[in-house]
């Protein structure tokens, strides 16, 4: 029985002592990784493998292309390395390993402004951002390796002023993927300027304030008749406007504080007199606008410039107005009284 004891126990203690070099043993073993990017256009046994030791640097597969990713099957590794004598591979469950290319991407507004950059230069088209590129072809990003760096440069550039057409080739020196993809590039060049539009419609007669209004950009062409955004805010819309619509000087008008039908006082001022009469307003008007307004004394319509609500200052039309007012006392002959107080 003590025998028996004893000898479990010293069994117990070799198993302890083997545990952590066996816990070792276990981290070194080569283990398949479920995740890996690569720089290169190779994939080696490292990339794939934890631990793989001297092989290593061997390539075995071709990468994806830049900026991609690909998947390969463990079957597939398993059978590429076993030439390698790499054996024992903990395959961690995985049924295969997603393989990505690294690169440098280079999207569609740093390939934009670089083109429009070069035409700024030598072309003098003003400033680079007021200068709107459409492209003859959709442009894609480019992708080029993730270790090229510097400006994306503009070597070959043509351009018609005529026709706004444009050629540019970019280049990057350090990339030898964009020397063999060769990024040529067509399409129009249109200088632009800021333009203003409403932001949600708006119905003929509406005020616009601030909120209403937002920026797009326009060809230069068409700057003559566009607005600056303080010009058009109290402004009243003289007919429907439509969100992207640009707004010119033609779309808008002072507000009407004076709409056909209202009841108006009609005012005529001249040296020492001022008539006033009610009217109705024929036409309606903003401020300073010229309408017609039918007399109701006289039934007679006089024309006048709408001088705030409700009151239309007429300058021309004593007459009419006079015709309906009520005739002044007639002054008193003081000199007539006198001379009869002599008598």
């Amino acid at each position: 029985m003590i025998r028996t004891v004893l000898g479990a126990a010293f069994a117990s203690a070799i198993l302890l002592l083997a545990l952590p070099g066996a816990a070792a043993a276990q981290s070194d073993r080569p283990a398949l990784r479920g995740n890996v990017t690569v720089d290169s256009g190779i994939v080696r046994i490292g990339d794939l493998i934890a631990n793989a030791g001297p092989v290593a640097d061997v390539p075995i597969f071709r990468a994806p292309d830049l900026g991609t990713t690909g998947s390969v099957s463990t079957e597939r590794i398993i059978e590429a390395i076993r030439p390698h004598q790499l054996i024992d591979i903990d395959t961690r469950g995985l049924a295969a390993v997603a393989v990505t290319r690294a690169s440098r991407a280079i999207g569609v507004e740093e390939i934009s402004a670089s083109i429009a950059q070069a035409l700024s230069r030598q072309y003098g088209l003003g400033a680079a951002h007021d200068i709107s590129l459409n492209f003859d072809l959709p442009v894609r990003t480019l992708q080029v390796e993730a270790s090229a760096s510097g400006a994306l440069q503009v070597g070959a550039l043509a351009y018609d002023p005529r026709s706004g057409r444009f050629g540019a080739t970019l280049e990057l020196p350090s990339s030898l993927a964009l020397q063999r993809e060769g990024g040529r590039f067509t399409g129009r060049a249109i200088q632009t300027v800021d333009a203003i539009t409403v932001d949600r419609p708006v119905e003929r007669g509406e005020l616009l304030a601030a909120s209403d209004l937002t920026i797009v950009r326009r060809p230069k062409t068409e700057a003559g008749r566009l607005l600056a955004m303080r010009a058009a805010i109290g402004m009243a819309a003289r007919h429907s406007l439509n969100p992207g619509q640009p707004i010119s000087a033609a779309d808008l008008m002072k507000p009407e504080i004076v709409q056909r039908g209202d009841t108006v006082t009609l005012v005529y001022q001249a040296p020492g007199l001022v008539l006033t009469l009610r009217g109705k307003a024929q036409d309606p008007g903003a401020l300073g606008d010229t309408i017609g307004v039918l007399n109701d004394q006289t039934k007679r319509v006089v024309q006048g410039v709408v001088s705030g609500p409700g009151r239309v200052m007429v300058a021309d039309a004593a007459t009419h107005l006079a015709d309906g007012a009520p005739a002044p006392a007639p002054a008193q002959d003081y000199a007539s009284a006198a001379l009869q107080r002599q008598e």
